[in-house]
């Protein structure tokens, strides 16, 4: 089998775009057997390591806009993994996991240590390693 023409891209974007892509496919795949999309395992993991937070604070440390989030939070909801209330501000929204979500997430973390580990046996530890330094400090710079 040949491989596909992937020329190197001269655009940080399109660059980062085509592997978060490739990298989103494995995720997918692996999670599918659960009725999961890549995207609600990242929220489920970014709320059991934050707790309570508004919305807008996990669009933000998600680097989500805020349309694509309500879309995902609002399945998530229907699912039971989510519980949404009313900030003290009413236009604001507090999420956080339910105990449905939690037993969600564990369910679905040997199903994501399972990618991660294909991917660092992959790359290497130093080249795994590296990425995930390297796209970190990206975030960083780009939030500060």
């Amino acid at each position: 089998m040949t491989r596909p023409f992937t020329p190197a891209l001269p655009c940080m974007c399109a660059s980062l775009r085509r592997a978060s892509r490739l990298l989103s496919q494995l995720y997918e795949d692996a999670l599918r057997p659960l009725g999961m999309r890549a995207t609600q395992f990242t929220v489920l993991q970014a709320l059991s390591l934050a707790g309570e937070v508004t919305q807008g604070q996990l669009g933000e440390m998600l680097g989500m806009d805020i349309t694509t989030l309500t879309r995902t939070l609002t399945i998530m909801s229907r699912e039971g993994w989510i519980t949404k209330r009313r900030g003290e501000d009413r236009r604001e929204w507090r999420v956080r996991l339910s105990s449905k979500g939690e037993a969600q997430f564990k369910t679905a973390l040997p199903y994501w240590e399972k990618v991660q580990d294909e991917l660092r046996g992959r790359l290497g530890s130093p080249l795994s390693d590296n990425l995930m330094k390297l796209t970190n400090d990206v975030t960083k710079t780009l939030t500060e």
